[in-house]
């Protein structure tokens, strides 16, 4: 059973925490160490003082570790993944969706909001060179349509952004990004933009 900890004293919890987690537990960066039994997921909220560090120490350790932010923002969601965050999240969301971000990141998967996520993914690409770093090989076991999706999802618009670029249905699009996922071999936004990339490694061949 995965224990919940948030590096909060017990007075400053959200409710929809308290909610999302009841056998949940609060306190400072030592406590979470000193009762480190088994797999462990640790909510860091970004206001505290020295968070990046505290995430990095933390994920070295073998935590699953979410920032909460009360005004969530890009550029620090960066900084969380850099430091080792598998999720990034409003403080405050609701108790459902806290529950989702646990069970997405305690499978290795990453979260964040989609319009975050989506300038996370569309940073990530200009970073590694924009449409001038795309290896155009890679793009080779795609259709013509599916390459229009895929590079205006590296670029990091949203679904419905991409169907009012192609004209056609945000339906129509996820089943293209579908079908992208499936053939170059990855799982979400962010493996695609660095499977296109030059920097990025080459997919293994199954």
């Amino acid at each position: 059973m995965m224990k919940h900890w948030i590096l909060l004293s017990s007075d400053q919890v959200p409710m929809r925490w308290r909610e999302a987690f009841p056998e949940g537990r609060a306190g400072d960066e030592s406590a979470v160490h000193d009762d480190r039994e088994g797999p462990c997921h640790v909510w860091v909220p970004s206001q505290l003082p020295d968070w990046e560090e505290a995430v990095a120490r933390l994920a070295a350790g073998g935590a699953v570790v979410c920032v909460l932010a009360l005004q969530p923002q890009s550029s620090e969601a960066l900084r969380a993944l850099a430091a080792g965050a598998r999720g990034y999240a409003h403080l405050l969301s609701p108790a459902e969706l806290l529950k989702q971000v646990a069970l997405v990141t305690e499978h290795q998967g990453i979260w964040m909001g989609s319009e975050l996520l989506s300038q996370v993914v569309g940073s990530s690409f200009r970073a590694l060179g924009g449409r001038d770093g795309v290896q155009a090989e890679r793009l080779e076991r795609l259709t013509e349509r599916e390459r229009a999706v895929a590079m205006a999802v590296a670029e990091g618009h949203s679904n419905k952004e991409v169907a009012k670029q192609l004209e056609i249905t945000p339906r129509t699009v996820k089943a293209h990004l579908g079908a992208v996922f499936r053939k170059l071999e990855v799982r979400d936004r962010m493996q695609l933009v660095l499977m296109l990339s030059r920097q990025a490694l080459s997919t293994p061949q199954h």
